[in-house]
């Protein structure tokens, strides 16, 4: 038990470092200061921008930027959905796979198009190579670097500059941070265990003379691509469980950080932008403490284990059920709130087999959606939640609402009401609906409460765009791949244009002189402010569903039902 939580300890530590060195490298790229890689990504992207036909010195406003982000997702969706649909014809399909059902092919495109990497398919007996690596992997590079660029605009017009170039963004996002990194990662993993081949599916005998077929295929690379860029889908039904994609405690960890890297980074990057490391370092501590405590409430839970199976058999031992061994309770538990607090979505055990406590902790995540967030987005959820914390703060002492020297009006309140109602609606309707036709609609496993968890968390992880699931639900169904594809597809859009639409605006608002009663928002008090802002609506919208899933779980397994 104390070796498992300096484990935790330590791998905190990791990203506290890496924190500062990540952050202020993707400020130098995004401010288009010279980093490391110019020598080598300069002739190549000025090769791609000219072919492209891509002004790469235009600055978009809000709707042009909008309308490239737009665009260029359909087209690759589209295009994706083309080559998985015809992958028996294309190369790299040893085993012949050929294209899925036209439901569960759309689910798939919308969820990787989003970034969100919801299964329902299991690669190795679905997707052929050239699929995985060229469809799906293109999009985790894609859609990763979309979110990012996205993120970053929302930046530059919060800190009164111009919102960029989408595509340039999106370029130097993938070829400066997403690519090198990747290949970096995609190597260590290698070294540590991970197959990286084109060879089909092994088939040997086994001792008491049976045949078994074991699936590999080029995991390293997709597996490095899927936890950098939050997109959580794995090569393996069985995601980051799976041997082949996390087989030891070295990749565990270094899949843990490349979850974590970017969106904690990201905070420091605004602070550069800003020219306000100090907020950026109070704003990282207040995520920060409030990922700990869910850490603490996840881990503890399943360090205490069930306690009627527990009583039953007269020893304490912890929550083993749905865990690799390889990792134990402990492990699991802090990759199952880390996966939830990024938008990642990977696993390395089932989340359904979680104590009521830990299904708690995963649940505030998706619903919180900024701790730490998902590729750039979730860095903007923060500070739509400063925007409106900065708002009731100026009608409190009576002040010109302002964030960093610029007023914050009707237009953007407006926007960032949208952008937290958003993920209510496809969340809470669709749930409505499908727990309304249980026996037709749910593919319910578990009943009473823990049943009625499965079918949220679905929903919310679908419009989080995490991808993170409950396996015991049964989400196989037409209802639930066109009814998620609703929610990851409006969870990530409407917000998308929403955020946008805000930079645009503060961009083009002039600096205001500071009162006497202007409120601060680099102080301790303001953080403070924050942080509570975010629990009370986070707790308005989802308290019920807490309570009638993992709370009414926890007191029913508390009273020995």
């Amino acid at each position: 038990m104390g070796q498992g939580f300096l484990q935790i300890a330590l791998t905190l530590c990791i990203v506290i470092a890496i924190v500062p060195i990540l952050g202020r490298y993707m400020a130098r790229v995004f401010l288009e200061e010279s980093t490391i890689l110019d020598l080598l990504m300069n002739p190549i992207e000025r090769s791609f921008f000219v072919l492209a036909g891509i002004r790469s010195k235009e600055n978009f406003t809000g709707w042009q930027y909008i309308r490239a982000v737009m665009y260029s997702n359909l087209i690759m969706g589209i295009s994706v959905y083309l080559l998985i649909f015809y992958q028996k014809l294309l190369p790299w399909n040893p085993n012949g796979f050929d294209a899925p059902s036209w439901d569960i092919l759309l689910h798939t495109v919308v969820s990787y198009i989003t970034n969100t990497g919801q299964q329902h398919y299991s690669g190795e007996t679905t997707l052929s190579y050239f699929s995985q690596v060229a469809a799906l992997g293109f999009l985790m590079f894609t859609s990763a670097g979309t979110g990012l660029a996205v993120g970053i605009a929302f930046i530059r017009g919060l800190t009164g500059r111009k919102l960029g170039n989408f595509y340039v963004d999106l370029t130097r996002g993938i070829t400066r941070i997403l690519l090198p990194i990747s290949i970096i990662g995609a190597i260590a993993l290698v070294f540590c265990g991970v197959p990286q081949t084109l060879d089909g599916t092994l088939v040997v005998q086994t001792l008491e003379g049976r045949t078994q077929y074991i699936a590999r295929g080029p995991v390293a690379s997709f597996e490095m691509i899927k936890m950098l860029g939050d997109n959580g889908g794995g090569f393996f039904g069985v995601n980051s469980a799976h041997p082949y994609e996390n087989p030891n405690g070295a990749t565990n960890l270094i899949e843990i950080i490349a979850m974590t890297a970017i969106p904690a980074s990201l905070i420091y990057t605004y602070g550069i932008f800003a020219k306000n490391l100090k907020q950026s370092w109070l704003l990282f501590w207040m995520v920060f403490i409030v990922f700990v405590i869910l850490i603490s409430i996840a881990v503890g839970a399943e360090q205490e284990g069930n306690l009627l199976v527990n009583s039953t058999l007269g020893l304490e031992q912890p929550n083993l059920e749905g865990k690799e061994i390889r990792f134990g309770a402990i492990q699991t538990a802090l990759w199952a709130v880390i996966t939830t607090a990024t938008a990642s979505g990977a696993v390395n055990g089932m989340h359904d087999s979680l104590m009521p406590k830990g299904l708690f902790a995963t649940l505030f995540n998706l619903f919180l959606r900024m701790i730490w967030g998902g590729q750039g987005i979730g860095t903007a959820y923060l500070f739509i939640y400063l925007i409106l914390t900065v708002f009731l703060a100026g009608l409190i002492v009576g002040g010109t609402p302002a964030f960093l020297g610029r007023k914050i009006e009707r237009q953007e309140i407006i926007l960032a009401s949208v952008v937290l109602l958003i993920y209510p609606i496809v969340v809470l309707i669709p749930s409505a609906i499908t727990l309304a036709y249980p026996l037709v609609l749910s593919g319910i496993t578990n009943p009473g409460f823990h049943g009625i968890s499965q079918v949220v968390y679905e929903y919310a992880s679908a419009g989080a765009n995490n991808g993170s699931g409950l396996q015991g639900l049964d989400s196989t169904t037409l209802w639930w791949n066109l009814s998620t594809c609703f929610s990851m597809f409006a969870g990530r859009y409407i917000p998308m244009i929403a955020i946008l639409l805000l930079a645009d605006g503060m961009s083009r608002k002039p600096i205001i002189r500071a009162t006497p009663i202007s409120f601060k928002t680099d102080s301790l008090l303001f953080t403070t402010a924050t942080a509570g802002l975010v629990v009370i609506l986070g707790m308005l919208a989802f308290f019920p569903l807490l309570v009638l899933g993992p709370l009414a779980e926890g007191f029913q397994l508390a009273a020995g039902n």
